[in-house]
């Protein structure tokens, strides 16, 4: 039986994933990707008409699910503080489940591809940082920060924390895992936040 047009691109963004799950992988070329689907290069690009457009794809496959629970987390958890406990425990479980999903978020995927890439990822960061920012907002609302607070500055500082968390995960071979120590860790970012809380000597 044919397989169709969008089940055949699923299964090129799915190898690539598998692919990118190797630790310090070479470079994977079109080639190499069509050897492991068993088909011609020319028949990738059927489907892709880069190799870029295969990363794009990838990306667009990470922003779908990051931002369906994301935006499913806003509209269910009231309190501003659930909801950053929520959104950062969603990042590190993400990277811990898609390891190549993981090496295109830190960009070690990207490097020697289309510049455009990174600039897509680089703009997702930025999404999510804006969703940290705004779960904050909700938590000043609720008497738990400042209104003044540095909103964005502790939105900030969790980005970097998950990000740092992934880039350890691909850094060590996939050994390091993001959700390591988020219970002990999540407590130690809670009180960075409250340290904006207008408590006394706050």
């Amino acid at each position: 039986m044919a397989v169709k047009p969008g089940e055949r691109r699923l299964q090129i963004l799915q190898t690539l994933a598998e692919m990118l799950e190797v630790p310090k992988g070479e470079k994977i070329t079109t080639a190499a990707l069509a050897a492991k689907l068993d088909c011609s290069e020319a028949a990738l690009y059927r489907h892709f008409a880069s190799k870029a457009q295969m990363y794009e794809g990838l990306i667009e496959f990470i922003e779908q699910s990051l931002f369906g629970v994301i935006n499913q987390i806003t509209a269910e958890e009231s309190q501003g503080f659930n909801q950053v406990e929520q959104i950062l425990s969603l990042l590190l479980r993400f990277a811990q489940k898609n390891r190549g999903m993981t090496r295109v978020l830190i960009g070690d995927a990207l490097v020697n591809e289309n510049e455009r890439l990174q600039q897509r990822i680089n703009a997702l960061l930025d999404k999510l940082e804006a969703a940290l920012k705004q779960a904050l907002r909700i938590a000043a609302t609720q008497d738990n920060l400042k209104a003044d607070a540095d909103f964005a500055s502790l939105a900030n500082l969790l980005r970097c924390y998950a990000v740092g968390r992934w880039e350890q995960y691909a850094r060590s071979g996939f050994t390091r895992e993001p959700l390591a120590q988020w219970q002990q860790q999540w407590p130690m970012l809670y009180f960075a936040c409250l340290s904006q809380s207008g408590a006394p000597g706050g």
